[in-house]
């Protein structure tokens, strides 16, 4: 069991590591060393980096379990935050550097472009969970609204997935194990939440308590 201060300078130094990919492109920038197409490979390593710190979050709970290493949870939000950083980066290159804010481009973009418009999409769902991710919006909210909402990470997760499927097009190898592992985390919540749901149900009814009759059902 670590303890609070453990905790604090392991989620210092994750911090620190994952702005390392900001960090290796930035280097790269100043290098001239992004290739003949520097705006596509910084779209696509935002891109990826965005997917990979989803997935990551989304395994959060599953290692949590299968460990028993509860103050992961306390590197969730952090994680979550910088899949959303990340994704921000993506879209900033894309209407930036790509399109020059040509708004009507990016329009045409997203209704013409399946790609571009479950990308989009999945920003669109990943604001309010980044706006609501502070210990205020979650008492604001209460813990079942807030969880409600921010079950649709899962949503998020599929939609980057698909976004990366529709963009390679025919060279499918790194997104379909991007899809095994979503599949997999999905598949282990499916599980566990069906074992919860039959616990629930094999559980004995409570007592009746106050001053209320047990009227017993008799056969015809």
């Amino acid at each position: 069991m670590l303890s609070n201060t453990q905790i604090a300078t392991l989620k210092g130094l994750i911090f620190c590591l994952c702005l390392v990919p900001l960090a290796l492109l930035a280097s790269a920038f100043f290098r001239d060393a992004l290739g003949a197409n520097p705006i596509e490979t910084i779209t696509h390593a935002t891109g990826d980096w965005t997917l990979r710190f989803l997935l990551i979050t989304l395994a959060v709970t599953p290692l949590r379990k299968l460990t028993h290493w509860h103050w992961l949870v306390r590197l969730r939000r952090m994680l979550g935050l910088y899949a959303f950083f990340y994704g921000t980066l993506h879209l900033a290159t894309y209407l930036v550097l790509d399109q020059f804010f040509d708004w009507n481009a990016v329009v045409l973009d997203v209704l013409k472009r399946p790609y571009i418009t479950v990308g989009f999409s999945a920003f669109v769902l990943m604001v309010p969970l980044a706006v609501t991710s502070t210990n205020a919006m979650i008492r604001r909210l209460g813990g079942r609204r807030w969880q409600a909402l921010h079950r649709s990470v899962y949503a998020i997760a599929i939609l980057g997935v698909l976004h990366f499927w529709w963009l390679v097009k025919a060279d499918v190898f790194e997104p379909l194990i991007y899809a095994l592992i979503l599949a997999v985390l999905l598949s282990l919540r499916a599980w566990w939440r069906e074992q919860e749901r039959r616990r629930q149900q094999s559980a004995p009814p409570p007592l009746a308590t106050g001053r209320s009759r047990i009227i017993p059902i008799l056969p015809r």
